[in-house]
């Protein structure tokens, strides 16, 4: 079990995403109001290659521990900051398999699709910090550390402070790539 220590949304494209006292997920289509939500993809990215591409990151999810990790190393994260929906305390994010489900508060499910990947505009919010939260682990792979990606599959609303309950998939196990 984890828990949702903030929640975010804008509806207007910003790095950034301020916290909200809640959020409604919507079935299929993400935040209600966050400029992210919707069928096909909303991300500048995404939608400059191909904007006919199915939403697999309806949600951003982020793990509150990497506040600290980063702390560590002279940088301030707050939760809102990296521009996720939904921050979390005491899942290991990045370890989910694909497909996992996440139930989040009393109704809303959450289908993980993927790895966030991080870009450059996070060193234009904080020089550096890039380099922080990508890196390589001792086999030489890329490390992605800005929390994951997912689809919502059942609605409802999440606050800071509900219960996160983890669902794995039936196995083989894929692992997260990015998204």
């Amino acid at each position: 079990m984890g828990t949702v220590t903030a929640v975010s949304s804008n509806s207007e494209h910003s790095f950034t995403k301020p916290n909200r006292d809640s959020i409604m997920l919507l079935a299929g289509l993400g935040v209600k109001g966050d400029v992210h939500a919707g069928v096909t993809v909303k991300h500048r990215s995404r939608v400059a290659q191909d904007p006919t591409l199915p939403n697999l990151r309806q949600v951003h999810l982020l793990q509150e521990e990497l506040f600290a990790e980063v702390g560590r190393e002279g940088f301030a994260l707050s939760p809102g900051d990296l521009g996720e929906n939904i921050t979390t305390r005491g899942i290991h994010l990045l370890g989910l398999p694909n497909s996992t489900l996440l139930h989040i508060g009393e109704e809303a499910v959450v289908q993980v699709t993927g790895l966030r990947t991080p870009c450059s505009q996070i060193d234009d919010f904080q020089h550096g910090l890039l380099k922080q939260v990508v890196g390589r682990d001792d086999a030489g792979n890329i490390v992605r550390k800005t929390g994951i990606m997912g689809i919502v599959l059942r609605g409802g609303e999440v606050h800071p402070g509900d219960a996160i309950r983890v669902e794995f998939p039936d196995e083989p196990h894929r692992p997260l790539d990015r998204v």
